[in-house]
């Protein structure tokens, strides 16, 4: 295993699994390993549990005993009631050598979906972080916040990302690879310019009100009241029965309503060259009182492909707390946080892998038939 800095791609991903790294209570598959992270998969159990937790320096186990309601059979009864907390044994478990690390987050689909999902391991005060060295098991906590699900064993909601040392870009870094390589495209295709980029503790990205690119829908609303989405089912379900459109205001702006989930776009269209991964992040909590993207691996080669896709567009999972908030086009919405990879994957995403948002525009999850 190389001592390198930087993201762990494919081949060595798959190097991790061949040495014992990451174990499983069935065969890794194929289909898990992804351009820079690794799908882990739902066990054959979820416990429904009074409330959150983080084990602090305790087995998580230990602290699954006081807040167990009841177990729930995935394989006979799978549902998972919105707004309730249930924690998932995951298939995998790690033996991670002492210099490498773990960042989880939920899969695109996942967050499309609004289901707040967190990797929790035992002894650690924070969610989706595993330490250098870590052995032990890893578990799923999920509130589904705007349906009711349907999961299953083996299903894949989050992702597994393996980095070692200090991998992220600085700001110096990132406007030289910016300088090398435009990251953000227009509408038009066309390259946006440094002068115009801004970069603040990563590359800020702003969102699109106006819906030109979208015959005049802006975004999508999740509906108070719908009916199961099964998360096996793909292009099977009618997005007028879960969705509300959203169009073009007057003043295109956007009001949010507290606790409404959205979807919006981003204003930019983004690239993810092949010797780098990102990353989603926060703008600014002192920005709005709202969250932005569950969903933040981007891997390598989104947008990209083989150097010959112009950007592809940002979903941005949106959830306004407490007070209504509103927002203008072309506001600063998000950051992508970039870093290196050990070296570039031999599978780019969108190439030989099933990726499901390689050129989207305003998308729904797959679960919802398209157009």
């Amino acid at each position: 295993m190389t001592t390198l800095s930087g993201i762990l791609t494919d081949r060595l991903v798959r190097q991790l699994v061949h040495d014992g790294a990451v174990q499983s209570d069935e065969p890794i598959e194929a289909r898990q390993y992804q351009p820079a992270s690794l799908d882990a998969r739902l066990g054959n159990i979820a416990y429904r549990i009074r409330s959150s937790f983080v084990p602090g320096n305790r087995p998580v186990e230990t602290v699954l005993d006081e807040l167990l309601m009841y177990p729930i059979d995935l394989e006979q009864n799978g549902i998972l009631e919105k707004n309730q907390v249930y924690l998932v044994p995951l298939m995998e478990s790690l033996r991670l050598p002492p210099q490498v690390a773990v960042r989880a987050n939920p899969k695109s689909t996942t967050g499309r979906l609004d289901m707040l999902t967190r990797v929790i391991t035992d002894a650690n005060y924070r969610f989706d972080d595993v330490r250098p060295g870590y052995h032990g098991k890893l578990y799923l906590e999920i509130v589904p916040k705007s349906f009711t699900v349907r999961v299953m064993p083996g299903l894949s909601l989050n992702q597994l990302r393996f980095l070692q040392g200090d991998c992220m870009l600085n700001d110096d870094a990132l406007r030289a690879l910016y300088h090398a390589a435009p990251l953000l495209y227009d509408a038009e295709q066309q390259p946006i310019s440094m002068e115009r980029a801004s970069i603040q503790d990563g590359l800020l990205m702003s969102v699109d009100l106006c819906g030109e690119q979208n015959q005049g829908i802006i975004g999508y609303k999740a509906k108070k009241n719908s009916h199961i989405v099964d998360l096996s089912k793909i292009r099977y379900y009618d997005a007028a029965d879960f969705w509300e459109p959203i169009y073009r205001q007057k003043r295109d702006d956007l009001i949010l309503e507290p606790e409404e989930f959205h979807l919006l776009c981003s204003q930019e269209k983004i690239r993810i060259p092949p010797e780098y991964s990102a990353e989603m992040m926060a703008y600014d909590i002192g920005a709005g009182e709202f969250r932005v993207h569950y969903a933040g691996f981007f891997d390598p080669g989104f947008g990209y492909g083989s150097g010959d896709i112009p950007g592809t567009y940002a979903v941005l999972e949106v959830r306004s707390h407490e007070v209504p908030y509103r927002v203008s086009h072309g506001q600063p919405f998000c950051k992508l946080q970039y870093a290196r990879n050990v070296a570039p994957p031999e599978t780019l995403y969108g190439e030989g892998i099933q990726s499901n948002y390689q050129q989207q525009r305003l998308a729904l999850s797959k679960q919802f038939k398209q157009g």
